[in-house]
């Protein structure tokens, strides 16, 4: 039974990651993803926390918890491992800017391709994994379907319009399937480390990130919520590739697996800021691109 999960979790997490890119691409210009990246201090801000702090985090955490060598080097790889597809949803489900996240999530998308090379040899003990075997996997499940997405919109709105909805409940459907299968084909590897200190190191990693992004942010505090997401959903996709491609301990890619199954977490937490911040608003206020998104999502 743990196989058919583990081929269902193969499958479908590709097709939400390009489902969601696709989204992206069909509701949004090349002009409006690009737009807040012009703010250079939010850019550096971004990418120090994600790239520096929470690294310098993971290594607090091995320092306060004592866990095995193969789990501390598989916290430390989900560390440096930036820029998932998984942000979009949690920012339609909390509520936020889409088009912002959209933006943060492609800038650490390709500094995580640049940063993983040259940090990982100086974890890595088994063969030393090349740029493209990190790149490759976000290229194609990532920043091609974005690109393919962005020339349909500029060739033919319409077009996009009418695929977007679509777009939008293959990449539900997937999500929901990807959970499950992630939280039910993993329960033997989460459970195996239990009493070990990884799943509390794990959960120190996520809650901690998040609180990172949001508080050293110099946005808006709807852009700082978005950011602390940003900085707490790690980039689970590229950390597997270097797990099981640069490391010969299976236990490097149990710790991937824990941390993916703990910001799960994620999920149920941007869906109470959602409804929290559906309940603040006064009656007739809305704001019309998160209700567009949010309508778009469902």
């Amino acid at each position: 039974m743990e196989e058919v999960f583990s081929i269902l979790v193969r499958i479908f997490v590709p097709i939400f990651a390009v489902g969601s890119m696709l989204t992206v691409g069909f509701r949004y210009s090349v002009q409006e993803i690009v737009k807040p990246l012009r703010d250079i201090p939010g850019v550096i801000t971004a990418v120090v926390a994600n790239f520096v702090l929470v690294p310098l985090l993971a290594v607090a955490i091995l320092w306060l918890i004592r866990i095995e060598t193969p789990l501390a080097i598989g916290l430390m790889v989900v560390s440096v491992a930036a820029g998932a597809p998984m942000l979009i949803r949690l920012t339609q489900m909390a509520r936020e800017p889409v088009s912002f996240a959209a933006s943060i999530m492609v800038l650490l998308l390709v500094v995580t391709m640049i940063y993983m090379p040259i940090v990982i040899p100086r974890l890595a003990s088994g063969d030393p994994i090349s740029a493209m075997a990190i790149a490759r996997p976000l290229l194609l499940t990532m920043l091609l379907p974005l690109c393919l997405a962005f020339v349909v919109r500029a060739l033919s709105p319409r077009t996009a319009e009418t695929l977007l909805p679509w777009a939008g409940k293959i990449t539900n459907v997937a999500l929901y399937i990807m959970v499950a299968a992630t939280v039910l084909g993993n329960l033997d590897a989460v459970l195996g480390v239990f009493g070990k200190g990884a799943i509390l190191s794990a959960l120190l990693l996520i809650a901690g990130a998040f609180a990172i992004g949001y508080l050293v942010g110099t946005f808006d505090k709807r852009e700082k919520i978005v950011l602390g997401f940003g900085t707490a959903q790690r980039n689970f996709g590229a950390a597997t590739v270097v797990a099981v491609q640069s490391f010969t301990d299976p236990n490097v890619l149990v710790m991937t697996v824990v941390c993916s199954t703990v910001a799960m977490l994620l999920l149920p937490f941007a869906r109470l800021l959602g409804k929290r911040k559906a309940r603040a608003a006064p009656t007739g206020e809305v704001d019309s691109a998160s209700a567009k998104e949010t309508q778009t999502a469902h």
